[in-house]
């Protein structure tokens, strides 16, 4: 079961859209559904999708018995033939280091060559883990341009628990990217976040629809001229968090087009991802290589 807390600056938002903002990476669609399973209570009764929160009330999710599922809804079809580099398995999850241009997850019904078909194929069991059968298990997403770390639970609790251990201030996710520009040493932003454009597809920093609070900080590794590479750390994670932060700092990402870094490919690669384990209780850190881009010069 995972247990949040609606701080002041949450009061009023929807029930489902605060699930969906608590628990990284869950779209509000998945969210509807854990609420219209029963898996979602606010003060200990049942919530109702539409209902309006209020400050310090107590929201609890749990893994119901996947009734969150859509009716007829298709799960993630299993595909060998996806690439699939393995980090860590355990009881809990199977952590991979997913490749640059490979999406996290299928957007319709039989799409294949995604990380989520690659991992369902391997470790079957984590197609029933998460609400939304298109996740395949996954506990949060990364954008199709960038690679590294991605976590899959293998149960429907181990799900539950780790997206309420991802979401928490004492998680922490680094990031390598290489930008535009030459940054200062160090920055942070704490600006919110919010969504943009008919389908969200985008964000927008201090401003958007429904703003999240987000806290991003980076430092610089190695300065190359006309980028340079830093090591950017955040907790939480919203869409687009590193991506719009570092753009909104006027050095967006090399290859982000969608913020001012220009064309050709993302230079955004998720190194590593610390946390609790919901199981053991122990601090976690998982790690992928750094591609290519990403390594330090000699």
């Amino acid at each position: 079961m995972a247990r949040f807390r609606v701080e002041p600056d949450r009061a009023g938002a929807r029930l489902d859209h605060f699930v969906a903002a608590a628990l990284p990476g869950l779209s509000v669609a998945a969210a509807r559904r854990l609420v219209d399973g029963g898996a979602v209570r606010v003060e200990g009764r049942v919530g109702k999708k539409g209902a309006r929160l209020a400050a310090g009330q107590t929201i609890e999710v749990d893994d119901a018995s996947g009734a969150a599922a859509a009716p007829g809804a298709r799960g993630v079809r299993a595909d060998s033939e996806a690439p699939l580099a393995v980090l860590l398995v355990d009881d809990a999850l199977v952590a991979v280091d997913k490749p640059a241009g490979v999406p996290s997850h299928p957007r319709a019904p039989g799409e294949t060559g995604t990380a989520a078909n690659a991992i369902v194929a391997r470790f079957p069991e984590c197609a029933a883990a998460s609400p939304d059968p298109r996740e395949g298990g996954l506990c949060h997403r990364l954008d199709t341009g960038t690679s590294g770390v991605l976590i899959a639970a293998r149960s429907r609790a181990a799900w539950t628990a780790l997206r309420a251990a991802l979401s928490t201030d004492g998680c922490e996710k680094t990031y390598l990217a290489e930008v535009t520009g030459a940054p200062p040493a160090s920055g942070e932003s704490w600006e919110a976040i919010g969504r943009v454009g008919r389908r969200g597809a985008r964000v927008r920093v201090g401003g958007g629809r429904n703003p999240l609070p987000a806290h991003t900080s980076w430092e610089v590794v190695e300065p190359r001229g006309a980028t340079t590479l830093v090591r950017v750390r955040i907790a939480k994670g919203r869409t687009h968090q590193v991506r719009a932060h570092l753009a909104a700092a006027g050095h967006p990402i090399a290859g982000d087009d969608l913020y001012g870094g220009g064309a050709g490919p993302l230079r955004l690669h998720a190194a590593s991802v610390q946390f609790v384990h919901p199981e053991s209780g122990r601090a976690i850190l998982i790690a992928a290589p750094p591609p290519d881009w990403a390594k330090i010069a000699p």
